[in-house]
């Protein structure tokens, strides 16, 4: 079963430091069968209880996995190069759309919120032993949450939205636990999950999200764990309405221990209503990012949920990072004030070039979907060969693998550079790449083009 590497050890902890050393180098591989308990044991002259605890052991820290009676194996591993390594490099003269970044021209200048931040520190500096959470942060995050019907909570704050998932995933879900994850999605999270030894169940979406017969197989198959987006979903655009908030929340409602995540990314980039999940579970965390509206690098998102998990979460933070600087949350506090960010305006810079671009490509007999934020996701037969003859047509696009598991193939188209003028250009060497139309049927996206052109005026 294990070819000639031979696992030793006669404590439960030699025994597991043995298969580590076998899969740390190789000779132990992915999804290579591990022997029985008692098998081992008797191989080994042990008691099988200490095999069985070394196994636990080698579990819990994501090194092998149980699958009932087909016994224990070494776990596949983690990727170890991102998702965003799979690109495509833009060589001069070629228009880059692949990286999902905002428009710089959109973003509000930071000079007057840091000026303002140093201000605020020269009164009261930053020092140990002070809450991690600016009060008017605090404050001004759980306003707004109140205003969109997000349920009661504690407020964090994180180093964006990746680190607060990370952090609510790792607060109460163990290596080998299931997390249910829209697919296709974003790239990041994709990565993340079986990075910490998680399971990730896809869940399939159309234009308000993610498909209720899907995370209802998802749920029952036992998932303890489940990621959505509330709009601006990347790549596809899809925004949550108010009837499917209502059915997932009516799925959910059955499965209250498990642990609910909802991503806001899109806030103050749309102008589409918030139709929260949050509060049917036990344990919930939501999430709202600055990055789209007031810039990546500031690196901040708060995190409300339930009081236990918000406590786990501020608990781990402070052994580490201890909180996230104090300067960057009033310069946010600052640009929560001063209406540095016109959302209305935004939200119909974007509409304009990605809903003009969606009907472009519906005139071209092109299926596409973007009912929300930055991106434009378009369904293809060949990814790669639509990628590179896109790319030998001027335009460099994010090839759909960086957000797939198991959903067809597809291209994303990043609106956030696009002028009027590059829309027809764009949309006519796109349904050129397309050599066939692709017979794309997915459940909740089996449209008629006369109702993607209606779905494309609108926001």
């Amino acid at each position: 079963m294990l070819g000639e590497y031979r696992i030793t050890g006669r404590g439960a902890a030699e025994i597991s430091a043995s298969v580590e050393r076998g899969v740390g180098s190789g000779e132990l591989a992915p999804g290579q069968p591990l022997p029985p308990m008692r098998e081992l044991a008797a191989e080994l002259g042990v008691n099988p209880n200490t095999v069985a605890a070394a196994y636990r052991a080698l579990r819990d820290r994501g090194v092998i996995e149980t699958a009932g009676r087909r016994g224990s194996r070494v776990r596949p591993r983690p990727a170890s190069t991102a998702r965003g390594s799979i690109r495509v490099e833009a060589p001069p003269g070629v228009r880059d759309i692949s990286e999902g970044n905002p428009d710089p021209a959109l973003l509000p200048p930071l000079g007057d919120a840091l000026a303002a931040a140093a201000r605020h520190h020269a009164r009261r500096p930053g020092l140990y032993g002070q809450e991690p959470v600016d009060p008017e942060l605090a404050r001004l995050a759980r306003a707004g949450l109140d205003a969109d019907g997000v349920p009661p909570g504690p407020v964090a704050v994180t180093s964006g939205s990746l680190d607060a998932i990370e952090r609510v995933l790792a607060a109460h879900l163990r290596p080998g636990d299931a997390v249910a994850v829209e697919d296709p999605g974003w790239g990041s999270l994709l990565d993340l999950v079986p990075a910490l030894g998680l399971r990730l169940v896809p869940v399939g979406v159309d234009d308000e999200g993610p498909l209720p017969d899907g995370l209802d197989r998802a749920l029952r198959d036992g998932v303890r764990a489940v990621v959505v987006t509330c709009r601006a979903q990347n790549p596809t655009g899809a925004s949550m309405g108010a009837g499917r908030a209502a059915e997932l929340r009516v799925l959910l409602a059955d499965r209250p221990e498990v642990l609910l995540i909802e991503d806001d990314h899109g806030h103050s980039i749309v102008d589409l209503p918030l139709h929260p999940l949050a509060g049917v579970t036990d344990r919930w965390a939501f999430v709202r990012s600055t990055a789209k509206a007031y810039g990546p690098d500031l690196r901040l998102a708060v995190l409300s949920g339930d009081a236990l998990t918000i406590d786990r979460v501020q608990g781990r933070q402070r052994l580490g990072p201890g909180w996230v600087s104090r300067l960057l949350q009033r310069t946010v506090v600052h640009l929560w004030t001063s209406g540095a960010v016109d959302v209305p305006a935004v939200a119909r810079a974007y509409g304009e070039r990605r809903d003009g671009l969606v009907t472009a490509l519906a005139d071209r007999g092109v299926v596409a979907h973007g009912r929300s934020g930055m991106n434009v996701w378009v369904p293809v037969a060949d990814e790669t060969g639509a990628v590179a003859r896109l790319l030998h047509a001027g335009w460099a696009v994010a090839p759909g693998a960086r957000f797939r598991t198991a959903a067809p193939r597809g291209v994303r188209l990043t609106v956030s550079a696009l002028t009027a003028d590059d829309i027809g250009p764009l949309a006519d060497a796109t349904a050129s790449a397309l050599s066939r139309r692709p017979a794309f049927r997915q459940e909740g996206w089996g449209r008629a083009r006369a109702s993607l052109r209606t779905k494309a005026g609108s926001t």
